[in-house]
This record gives structure tokens, sequence and C-alpha cells, in this order.
């Protein structure tokens, strides 16, 4: 006698499945780090945390940099008004995307409009 499994119905919701390693993705272009990523990226990369950026925009002129320390290097000149996704703030420090350049990097999180 042959049996058969109930299998549940398909759901609707939407969703993925990492089916292997991360890939390795540019930093400066993919807003991934060791201890966060983009949500947009979740189906690319696994992080311990991931966050869904918010637009705004910078209040003033600012240096877009590598790294969280001011004197890391430079990697754009931002304008007062441009739109800035962020992602992060630390101590003073927003980590997101500059969004005209397609750049990652930090900030003064002063220079961000809320």
């Amino acid at each position: 006698m042959e049996t058969h499994r109930h299998r549940p119905a398909p759901s609707t919701r939407s969703g993925f499945a990492l089916t292997g390693r991360s890939r390795a993705l540019n930093p400066r272009t993919n807003a991934v780090r060791p201890d966060i990523a983009d949500v947009r990226l979740a189906d690319q990369v696994f992080a311990p945390h991931y966050a869904a950026p918010v637009r705004r925009t910078l209040r003033a002129d600012t240096t877009l940099r590598e790294g969280r320390d001011a004197a890391s290097p430079a990697m754009v000149q931002l304008r007062a008004g441009d739109p800035f996704d962020l992602l992060d703030v630390t101590g003073g420090v927003a980590w997101g995307i500059a969004t005209g350049p397609g750049l990652v990097g930090y900030l003064d999180a002063g220079m961000v409009a809320a």
C-alpha cells in the first residue's frame, strides 16, 4: 500500500535563501561591513544585522570618507542638499550611501538632516 505525505501549501510570502557562501562585494560600492549590511543585499551576503536605508539630505558640504576616523582617506566631496541613504549612526559618525556617486562611506552625523 502506498502512503502519501501531506505537503504544505506553497507560501504566498516572498522570500529568499542563501544557497552558498556570501559573495565578496566591494565595500566602496556595496553597503556591507562585518557587523551590518544594507538589507537590499540580504540575498547576496550574510551579515549579523541588516539595516534598511533611510533617505536623508546633507545639511552642508562635507567629505565622504573610507573609514570612521576623520583622518581616513577622502572618497568624494558632497554638497549641501545631496541625498544620503543612512544605514548607521554610531558615536557621531554616519555610515551610508552617497546616492549621487554611488559610494559607501562615513561622514559627520551632524551633516545629515533629520
